[in-house]
């Protein structure tokens, strides 16, 4: 048996064609994206996944045509964020046809393949040794999926990346130096030290950093209609050195409405967290604008 140290080139595999072949076609795929914006953290926990599809529910409202793609396929959320869990995507002419959610984004999630509660199974050549493989086999399935997905045109793409520092810098690096990336933080030193680790991971990289937004920055107040304060301001919190694009308060109507699959655009009084999503959205289609 040889070692990999005597292995020249790919081995003989065609490994290195096989996966021209398939960034060619993920390219044909997405030919008609206009942005492509992964939204990463670094932390978990930040409300990532609920601002992407919230994000996007704004943007459609906007006439924006967008889609969501879930790249956390070991924690999806975006199924049962929009509404499509148990759908799966539909065999068309032109490739798989996505389902979409009420208020019109088309979702990719493996959520919507899987039972709740399902994991996903990672096999592995050699026992206990799952590990190794697990992300090479992860980025290679969402290469498949990407490859046969019919997107259509839109003019942004949210991609919900899984939590991790190292994880937002390899999956910028897969998803090429054409998708940009927002950051999502909560007011916290703890959070945001976690993010600017973030920053420094894709700092090497050539995709744009457009900036952040602060989740879960104060509590909307049903109430008394205000937004008080959430977390204890620290003097102390890292500095992101990227610009902030939004503010977004936590509010419970919200959290529960997301759970049910459905998006702020259908709530009749959203009061200060509409405001905010809606302000947070123009910003950044102005950063996806600019030069």
């Amino acid at each position: 048996m040889r070692t990999y140290s005597q292995i020249e080139g790919d081995g003989g595999s065609r490994v290195v064609e096989q996966i021209s072949d398939l960034n060619a076609a993920i390219a044909r795929r997405m030919a008609d994206i206009r942005h492509v914006v992964a939204v990463g953290s670094g932390k978990g926990g930040v409300g990532k996944s609920t601002l992407t599809r919230q994000l996007g529910a704004v943007l459609a409202a906007q006439g924006k045509r967008v889609g969501i793609l879930d790249a956390d396929l070991n924690g999806p959320s975006q199924a049962v964020l929009g509404g499509v869990q148990g759908i799966p995507p539909l065999p068309g002419e032109e490739g798989l046809l996505l389902p979409v959610s009420r208020d019109g984004l088309k979702i990719l999630s493996v959520g919507s393949l899987l039972a709740a509660g399902e994991a996903l199974a990672w096999p592995s050549a050699s026992p206990r040794h799952t590990h190794v493989w697990r992300a090479t086999r992860e980025l290679a399935k969402l290469a498949e999926l990407l490859a046969a997905v019919c997107w259509g045109p839109l003019d942004v793409l949210l991609v919900d990346l899984p939590p991790g520092p190292e994880r937002t810098a390899q999956f910028a690096d897969f998803l090429g130096p054409q998708a940009a990336l927002l950051l999502v933080s909560i007011p916290s030193a703890l959070a945001r030290g976690v993010v600017a680790r973030s920053v420094s991971a894709l700092a090497p990289l050539p995709n744009r950093l457009l900036g952040y937004v602060e989740n879960m920055s104060g509590y909307a107040c049903a109430g008394c209609d205000t937004v008080r304060p959430l977390f204890p301001e620290s003097t102390e919190a890292a500095g992101l050195g990227v610009p902030c694009l939004g503010r977004i308060p936590f509010d419970p109507q919200l959290a529960a409405l997301s759970d049910e699959g459905r998006a702020i655009t259908e709530m009749a009084d959203a009061g200060p967290v509409a405001t905010a999503l809606t302000a947070a959205a123009g910003a950044l289609m102005l950063a996806l604008e600019e030069p």
